[in-house]
């Protein structure tokens, strides 16, 4: 397993080790004792998946507040994204920026994403199929969106303007100006 740190501590990229032969390949991807031995100790409660058919979907910028705070284990098995966190812990030398990879079914990697952190993604390709962990359930009462376009984080989603397939809560999230967010840096969400 190969492990990748961004400027921003929190998230990491990990690249599971596949063994090959004419078959195809095989791959360990969630192992809670190597995962412990890069420093994610989380424990995951819950798999999501997510299929987009059209190339250009874009999902995010989503947040669980606490006390049901998500941190995200991410990976591609059909397809291909380019895979965004946010961090929005107040207190952060880091608050506000952003960090990203491109995932996809072809180079096997995952986006590690503790809580404290918006994520989103924009799929590449048509019929992309995301796959990824939480560390806590789903709760609605908790979920929260900012804006994917918005000014103040510049994420370059290497779209054109108008081009992102949005659903209605995307649309309409709200501004990174003046979000109070529910995370400080130092604490447990």
């Amino acid at each position: 397993m190969q492990t990748e740190h961004f400027d921003i501590p929190g998230p990491l990229l990990i690249t599971p080790r596949r063994f090959g032969d004419a078959r195809g390949y095989f791959a360990e991807t969630w192992n809670a004792a190597r995962l412990a031995g890069v420093g994610i100790a989380t424990q995951f409660v819950q798999d999501n998946e997510s299929l987009s058919v059209p190339a250009g979907t874009l999902r995010g910028l989503h947040f669980q507040s606490p006390p049901h705070a998500q941190a995200k284990l991410v990976r591609v098995a059909q397809g291909a994204v380019f895979d965004v966190a946010v961090d929005i812990r107040r207190g952060s030398p880091t608050y506000g920026q952003w960090c990203g990879a491109e995932l996809s079914a072809e180079n096997g990697a995952q986006l590690f994403i503790p809580a404290g952190f918006l994520h989103g993604f924009v799929t590449r390709v048509p019929d992309t199929l995301v796959i990824y962990k939480c560390s806590d359930y789903y709760a609605p009462e908790c979920d929260g969106a900012v804006r994917f376009d918005d000014p103040d984080l510049a994420i370059d989603w290497g779209l054109a303007p108008g081009a992102a397939v949005l659903s209605d809560k995307d649309s309409g999230a709200q501004a990174f100006a003046g979000f109070p967010s529910p995370f400080s840096f130092g604490e447990a969400p």
